[in-house]
């Protein structure tokens, strides 16, 4: 409860509230209260309140305007049950059978998650120090998965697509460093471009296919 909300309860002015709420600290009733600033009915800021717990705000009135206290205490009652009421618990067995259930559920579900990237985080660790550059073949079996399976994954997540015949990242996951393209000549003279897992990709990938398996 702030010192203005107080000072409306008891019909005294803020100021005198303030001092009232000073006097209690000098006396050790209770310590300082937290300090917060407010805009006036003006608008104007600079304006300084106090911030104050139920038995605080009891000492203050009973010292100010003890004909005032039970009208504190009824609103503070009254914020109480505002704050119990916005707590919604279970009502019957049922719906606690059902919370527990969610939560439960809750935890199974973390516990697939960090089962599920259990194996990226292995082969982070495993690949971590590595500098060069893989093909298809060669991160298909670094994930322990088939090519087939790792080309649809990439078409279907939208990191590759296939053009005249070669697969090609999209910009995207170029531009983050997660694919290199090198572009060549083929002894018949025909041009190509061949992309290149490089290892912060295949890292990246290792965490997205390990959260596919959870999805």
């Amino acid at each position: 409860m702030t010192s203005r909300e107080i000072a409306d309860l008891v019909q005294a002015r803020h100021d005198n509230v303030k001092k009232a709420i000073d006097r209690c600290v000098e006396k050790g009733a209770f310590d300082i209260p937290q300090i917060q600033g407010y805009l006036d009915s003006l608008g104007r800021s600079g304006q300084t309140e106090f911030i104050l717990g139920k038995r605080e705000s009891l000492i203050v009135v009973a010292q100010m305007c003890p004909e005032f206290t039970g009208r504190i205490i009824d609103r503070w009652q009254e914020l109480e049950l505002k704050q119990v009421a916005s707590i919604q618990l279970p009502q019957d067995y049922l719906s606690a059978l059902k919370a527990l259930t969610a939560e439960v559920e809750a935890r199974q579900t973390l516990q697939l998650e960090l089962q599920a990237a259990k194996p990226a985080l292995e082969f982070v660790d495993k690949y971590v120090d590595s500098t060069g550059l893989k093909g298809f073949r060669q991160v298909a079996k670094l994930l322990n998965i088939k090519e087939p399976d790792l080309r649809a994954f990439l078409d279907d997540k939208q990191i590759m697509y296939k053009l005249s015949g070669e697969w090609v990242p999209y910009a995207c996951h170029i531009d983050a460093g997660r694919f290199a393209v090198k572009a060549g000549t083929a002894d018949n003279g025909h041009a190509f471009n061949s992309a290149k897992f490089t290892p912060k990709g295949i890292k990246w990938l290792a965490g997205e296919i390990a959260k596919s398996k959870v999805e």
